[in-house]
Parts: structure tokens; sequence; C-alpha cells
């Protein structure tokens, strides 16, 4: 009798739906991206972004214990600053926004969470680029290095757990892990950026920190046809050092994230970017998409690819969600 098979069997109730479902999405996996602004005295709203603002010290400290009672798995923080300069000094400097965010969020919630610190000089920098320049205007590898270990030292002595360097620079995480265990911080882990494309997804990130950004990152950040350089990269990461790894970002690059997750010895994140979240926002917000079950197969996709955690700004939210 034809059909001989009938896969719809376990389909036909929620609970056998359930009972075989093949991949999980638990409030554990996810990390919220936060953004803290120096001298803010009200949250100030996105407007590429909605519902994501750059926080006060004080509405930080407030949105990062909801999130953990949510059972949020981690925050990632990244620090505006009222001033800028060619170096990036304010990265370095321990009363800088983003040393002083952490040292308030690990003294309120202890290790009660993982906290996360973004290991780059973008946000800092008057020219918005990821590293110093040279006297070419060109980003300098190798000095920029020399400015990553500093500030992995000042954030890991401000409490953070993991550092994310997320510049690409050639070494970073070697340098960086050295420069930890010379200052006694052997505990403090890195979640390297191992796989970061030059996408132009980023446009909404560039409101979030106000970038100062002129021109692109295509001489650091990988070009987005290529595949197999990402695994270099996560190969060369690993070696150096590097506690997990993350591709960014994911909607776009879901085939790297499983090449990644097939062939990495470590935890794998994926970082759901600014770009991909203002675009469901926008559509649900026409009501061209219902936004509840959008974001939930959003990132249900990131974690079928192969992602054991997710970077997300709804990550509060759906953690709500979930069961």
């Amino acid at each position: 009798m034809f059909p001989e098979h009938r896969p719809r069997r376990l389909r036909s109730t929620a609970a056998l739906r359930r009972l075989v479902s093949e991949t999980t999405l638990r409030p554990r996996q996810l990390i919220l991206p936060m953004f803290v602004a120096e001298g803010a005295t009200a949250p100030r709203p996105i407007s590429s972004m909605p519902g994501v603002v750059q926080h006060t010290r004080d509405t930080l400290r407030k949105a990062a214990v909801e999130a953990v009672q949510a059972g949020v798995g981690g925050l990632m923080i990244f620090g505006v600053p009222a001033n800028r300069d060619a170096t990036g000094s304010g990265a370095v400097d321990e009363n800088g926004i983003l040393n002083v965010a952490l040292r308030d969020l690990r003294a309120e919630l202890g290790d009660s969470t993982v906290l996360m610190a973004d290991t780059c000089l973008d946000e800092f920098t008057d020219h918005g680029h990821c590293g110093v320049l040279d006297d070419r205007g060109a980003v300098d590898n190798d000095a920029t290095l020399a400015v990553y270990a500093d500030m992995a030292v000042a954030q890991a002595e401000a409490g953070a757990h993991l550092l994310g360097p997320s510049g690409m620079m050639d070494g970073q995480v070697g340098v960086i892990r050295r420069a930890l265990d010379e200052a006694g911080h052997t505990e403090t882990g890195i979640l390297a950026y191992s796989v970061k494309y030059a996408s132009a997804f980023y446009g909404p990130f560039r409101e979030a920190v106000d970038s100062q950004l002129k021109g692109d990152r295509k001489t650091y950040q990988q070009d987005p046809g290529n595949a197999r350089e990402a695994l270099r990269e996560l190969e060369l990461d690993v070696e150096e050092g590097a506690d997990a790894i993350m591709v960014k970002p994911a909607l776009s690059y879901l085939d790297v994230i499983r090449l990644a997750a097939d062939a990495s010895p470590v935890p794998v994140a994926a970082y759901n970017i600014s770009g991909e979240y203002a675009m469901v926002e926008a559509a649900a917000a026409n009501g061209w998409l219902d936004r509840e079950r959008t974001i939930l197969e959003v990132l249900t996709s990131i974690r079928r690819a192969g992602a054991d955690m997710i970077l997300t700004y709804w990550a509060t939210e759906a953690a709500a969600w979930l069961d």
C-alpha cells in the first residue's frame, strides 16, 4: 500500500514533535551583547536596532541582572567612550568606560554569569579602525598587538571571565594569552573572534558604538566568499590558546558555522549580529513576519548549524519564551 513510510506520524502532536526534536535551544546557550555609554544619564535608544540601547552604568547593571535571572548564559560588554584618540587609549585606562562597567558587573553578579569583554579598539579610536595606524594610514598589525595585550590585562583585572578579541589581527590570541599569563590571569579565558567577515550587516552596530570609521575593514576581516580561510584562522587561534572560537556574522555564514563546528576541538560561538536583528525587527514591525516565531527560528537555525552558543540581542527575551 502506498505510502509505505509516513514520517508525519512523528509530527502529529506537540508532545511527539518535542520528543523527537533534534536541535535544542536553551537560555544557557544565549549570550547578550550590551552597550554602555560614558556619561550617559539615561538609556539612549539605537534607532536602527529597536529595543536596544546604549546603557548608563546603572541601567546596565539592572538589565544584566534581568538577563541572568532569565537564565541567559553570558554577557558581552561593549564600551562607548565620550572621547577617542588615535591609539584608543580609553581601552586600556582602568577608568575607561568599559573597564569601569566590567567592575560594576563583576561586583553585582560575581560568578553567577560569564562576563565577557570586547577586546578591540574600534570603539575607542578616532578613526574607527580595530587597530592603530601606521604613517600610511594602514592598520599596523604588530603595533596593535601591543595595545591588545595591555587592553586584555586591564579587562581581566576589571573582572572579565572571557575576553573577546575581535580585531582579526594576526597573532592576537597568542599575544593576549601570554600577556594574561604573565600578569597572573591564567584563569581568564579567550573567546576568539576567529572567523569574522567584512560584512555589510554590521551597519546598525556602527550606530550602536558611534563608530568613527571611514572606509572599510577588508584588509583584516575575511572576504565573504572564503570558507577554507576560516578553517585556517580557526586552527591558528586554537594553536595560540583560544578557549572557544566565534563565527561572525551568523545567518549568511551558516555553512561556515557547520565547517567550524566539525573542525573545532573547542566550543563554537556564533554572533547573530545587528543587521540580522534589524531586518527581523523591521519586517515584524511592518506585520510581514510573526516576530516570536521568526526569532526562535533564526536562533534554532544557528544552533542547528553547529553553534554551541549564540550572541544575540534577543537573548533575554528569547530566554523567557523557552521552557
